[in-house]
């Protein structure tokens, strides 16, 4: 099959989150499956030419954005040395210094400059003459892809062949913007209604794509599942609802190359399934960096996040202090967010200096040094879509913490000492009450030296790659082909 991804991120070319990873993993994959993939995205001032061997390969395809006719250029690399990458370049819509806004804001021309970028997508596979089975989209900022297949492109024998699945990767993120955004589309005023593009007053580009795609898929099952709930489902959970026949949740995978305690540089002493104790340097290592105690007897909690509520830091302040005080357990923090978190972790890290790290930083070498050298890795999140840090922690014999949501649900088995089955524990109710007894019950089982090795045995044993969701993604890819043969 011919397959074409169309994203706004992908690593290491830009990344904001983890549809980046995915993007940057899932091609590459289904190229070992035998397909032919390539992918469209827009080169930004972020990316860095030199570094990445980009060559302009067209000038001046001409756009339509609304009435009027803009250009692009397009670039090409090769990644992991089998997947072509093309990116479309504007000076007009991606010089901005970054991918959608600033600390301030989103950028206030996101509308045209993802107009443009899905057009020209469009056009360049056209001039190409690349002609894609699939088209795999992602995100609101593809959204209008599928939509401008079904409308603008519906006689167009180019496309005639073409189907397109549409991925949510975090449906809180929806494009919405005002309706005279609706005109630079070039879609008609018969798409601003609410069996379509039309939101609350909005035009919702994930909408459209949600609408008009020949499937949907999110990134864990159970995130599909409840985002067609009131809760969680962000105003969408009737349109998602309406679709349920052709919704699909595939849990992401990481990339084991990348993520491998045996072959990374970046920790303290390499070490694997068959030689786990080295991990113990590891975390050494972890609380020499941090000036926290250097005591193997007490498990260290890693906390690798964006300091946010939705990431649970709502019901983890609550029980810091108690954590100080009571639990015989310390803990590394990495990230960014909100300033209340800054202020608290800070705090935390003057007042019990043996027993936190506050690293308020992104830095990914720390992280690293995280995923091996603490115990446990902490993930109290409200809504997890899928998670990556979960599967990450668990590659490196991390044991997690988890609430019972999304992704996190589908990934982390809470252990039983009476079976030895479970790769972590896991926590049901959203408040700071239920999070610290679970924090309890883990560091009671850190203390049984020989149930806790079985646990990070039963972690690292477990297989988070690619492949399996690939094919699942291949399945799929067939599924949608063989609906549309049979209209």
């Amino acid at each position: 099959m011919k397959v074409v991804f169309v994203t706004s991120e992908m690593t290491p070319y830009a990344k904001t989150g983890g549809l980046a990873d995915v993007c940057g993993s899932l091609p590459g994959e289904l190229v070992d499956l035998g397909h032919e993939v390539c992918v469209v995205m827009p080169r930004y001032k972020k990316v860095d030419s030199a570094r990445f061997g980009l060559k302009k390969i067209v000038e001046g395809l001409e756009v339509p954005v609304g009435s009027e006719k803009k250009f692009a250029r397009v670039y090409s690399a090769l990644h992991q040395e089998k997947v072509d990458v093309f990116f479309i370049d504007s000076s007009e819509f991606f010089g901005h210094d970054e991918l959608y806004g600033t600390p301030h804001g989103d950028y206030p021309d996101n509308d045209r400059r993802f107009v443009f970028f899905q057009r020209a997508a469009l056009e360049f596979l056209r001039i190409a003459n690349f002609k894609p089975d699939i088209i795999h989209c992602h995100d609101w900022q593809t959204g209008l892809v599928p939509v401008y297949l079904k409308t603008v492109c519906k006689t167009d024998p180019f496309f005639k062949k073409t189907r397109t699945i549409f991925t949510i990767h975090n449906l809180a993120y929806q494009g919405n913007f005002p309706p005279d955004t609706l005109p630079t589309t070039g879609l008609g005023w018969e798409e601003f209604h609410i069996e379509r593009l039309e939101f609350y007053g909005k035009v919702s580009f994930l909408k459209g794509g949600v609408v008009y795609a020949d499937a949907v898929t999110t990134v864990s099952e159970r995130y599909a599942q409840e985002i067609q709930t009131v809760e969680f489902g962000c105003g969408l959970e009737g349109v998602l609802k309406k679709r349920k026949t052709d919704f699909y949740g595939i849990v992401n995978g990481i990339d084991l190359d990348e993520w491998n305690p045996e072959t990374d540089s970046a920790i303290a002493f390499p070490y694997s399934l068959s030689n786990v104790e080295r991990k113990a340097v590891c975390k050494e290592a972890l609380q020499r960096e941090n000036n926290l105690e250097i005591n193997p007897d007490i498990p260290v909690f890693g906390l690798i996040s964006r300091l946010a509520d939705q990431k649970g830091f709502d019901i983890l302040a609550p029980v810091m202090h108690d954590f100080a005080k009571n639990l015989e357990a310390e803990l590394v923090l990495l990230g960014t967010g909100e300033e209340k978190y800054h202020v608290l972790f800070r705090d935390l890290a003057k007042k019990h200096a043996k027993k936190f790290g506050s690293n308020i930083l992104f830095d990914p070498k720390m992280a690293k040094r995280i995923y091996a050298g603490a115990d446990v890795f902490l993930m109290p999140s409200y809504y997890e879509p899928c998670g990556l840090g979960q599967l990450i922690a668990m590659r490196y014999g991390t044991v997690p913490l988890v609430r019972e949501t999304g992704g996190l649900a589908d990934t982390v088995r809470d252990f039983s000492p009476r079976t030895g089955e479970g790769n972590g524990f896991v926590f049901r109710e959203y408040t700071p009450e239920a999070l610290y007894k679970a924090m309890e019950r883990v560091v009671t089982a850190f203390k049984n030296k020989k149930m806790w090795v079985e646990i990070v045995k039963n972690c690292m044993k477990s297989d988070f790659s690619w492949k399996a969701s690939a094919k699942k993604y291949v399945e799929l890819y067939k599924q949608v082909e063989r609906k549309a043969l049979a209209a």
